[in-house]
């Protein structure tokens, strides 16, 4: 399988969260994917969240623990869903966390990295122009 060349931030879809264009940083030093996901409560076996002020719920849903890079082990909900990177949907893992006090909502991790994508700090938004070009190239 060929890889893909990806740059150090993006722009990507996950259109199983009604999220679209959101801003990502790839993250190579992060083994797992992390969202901003603010309200998130477990209630009755469903676990309400809420993105960009939209309500989502989750009945298949896990819990993991996550370690910081500076040592904090935190446990977070993880969930499974689909993001869009060069026009092609692939699965992903990711757990919620209030990244508030972040530049980027969404962090993408090795795990998802892994035999599909090159990293080259020196480029940006590869897969989103690559989708703007497209887009303009139908009119």
């Amino acid at each position: 399988m060929t890889k893909k060349i990806i740059g150090r931030v993006d722009k990507v879809d996950f259109p199983k969260l009604n999220l679209f264009d959101i801003a990502v940083k790839i993250d190579t030093g992060a083994y797992t994917s992390a969202i901003h996901c603010s309200k998130i409560v477990e209630q009755n076996g469903v676990l309400h969240c809420d993105f960009n002020g939209e309500a989502i719920t989750f009945s298949a849903f896990s819990r993991t623990d996550v370690k910081s890079s500076n040592g904090h082990k935190e446990n977070r909900y993880k969930i499974k869903s689909e993001v869009v990177v060069f026009g092609k949907s692939y699965r992903i893992n990711l757990t919620l966390s209030t990244r508030d006090d972040m530049r980027f909502p969404v962090l993408i991790g090795r795990q998802f990295l892994k035999h599909k994508f090159l990293v080259d700090v020196d480029m940006e938004h590869v897969s989103f122009k690559q989708k703007c070009n497209e887009y303009s190239n139908t009119f």
